[in-house]
């Protein structure tokens, strides 16, 4: 068996050719593609510092979590290395573990926590470390499952919602993630056809797409928090650089009145 370290030991391959233009790094777009992830963590903790010294600091754990999953997405790429690939599934699952303990609206808790947060949280980590020892055990279903987290309470939100900003927001992040799973499914399964015609970089679109698209699951789940957790509060939904144009990185203003950005 060859070290956890080494280059290749992992048996997840993606269909960009391997070391094609840096000998030190196995899948080059598919590494250098992460870079979005340094840019958008800080800026989101800087536009998103008003909501968070209000609402929680620890939001800021998941915008630094945000970041190194960034970093592992970037080393297991250019390794191909087992170590990588956990490292990289790892940071996922705990970042969606932070997500889950700040904003989970509490009438999802189970039953028999009551609506009881510091308990859920509880559950949540011990849950989460139960799932980071049983990765190393079948670590090629950890994509998947990752996938597929939280899906359900975001289909209840829009359902359940008549805020229009929101909807916006569920709707623009829903399309987003097929998107961005799509590139990654193509990647997996319709490789032979990309490399037939010489574009075999749809894993390096699919990091785009979701450190696109986790922006904009933050402040969904900032916003259905805030109907919960603080009802007195008004929060605004903005768009960096500028609201006047039709796309753009969202945050939250928040304020006791209904003023605008």
């Amino acid at each position: 068996m060859p070290s956890i370290f080494a280059y290749q030991s992992s048996e997840v391959d993606w269909c960009e050719s391997n070391y094609q233009h840096w000998e030190l790094v196995a899948k080059f777009y598919n590494t250098f593609s992460n870079v979005t992830f340094f840019i958008f963590g800080p800026l989101m903790m800087f536009l998103m510092h008003p909501y968070v010294q209000k609402r929680s600091r620890y939001i800021y754990v998941t915008f630094i979590l945000f970041t190194v999953v960034g970093l592992f997405s970037m080393y297991f790429p250019m390794t191909l290395s087992f170590l990588g690939q956990m490292l990289d599934e790892i940071a996922i699952l705990w970042l969606l573990a932070s997500g889950h303990s700040i904003w989970m609206p509490r009438c999802y808790f189970p039953a028999f926590l009551g609506e009881n947060r510091p308990q859920y949280i509880c559950l949540v980590i011990t849950a989460t470390v139960v799932s980071t020892f049983l990765s190393f055990l079948t670590p090629m279903i950890n994509a998947y499952a990752l996938n597929s987290i939280a899906l359900h309470i975001v289909a209840q939100e829009y359902k359940k919602t008549s805020n229009k900003e929101l909807r916006r927001l569920i709707e623009v992040t829903m399309v987003s993630w097929a998107f961005a799973f799509n590139s990654w499914i193509s990647d997996c399964w319709l490789c032979s056809f990309w490399q037939w015609i010489n574009f075999s970089y749809l894993y390096s679109i699919w990091h785009v797409l979701i450190s696109i698209t986790f922006p904009y699951g933050i402040v969904i789940m900032a916003m259905v928090d805030a109907t919960y957790e603080m009802p007195d509060k008004t929060l605004k939904v903005c768009y960096w650089p500028r609201d006047t144009w039709p796309m753009g990185l969202p945050y939250v203003e928040i304020s006791d009145d209904n003023k605008s950005c």
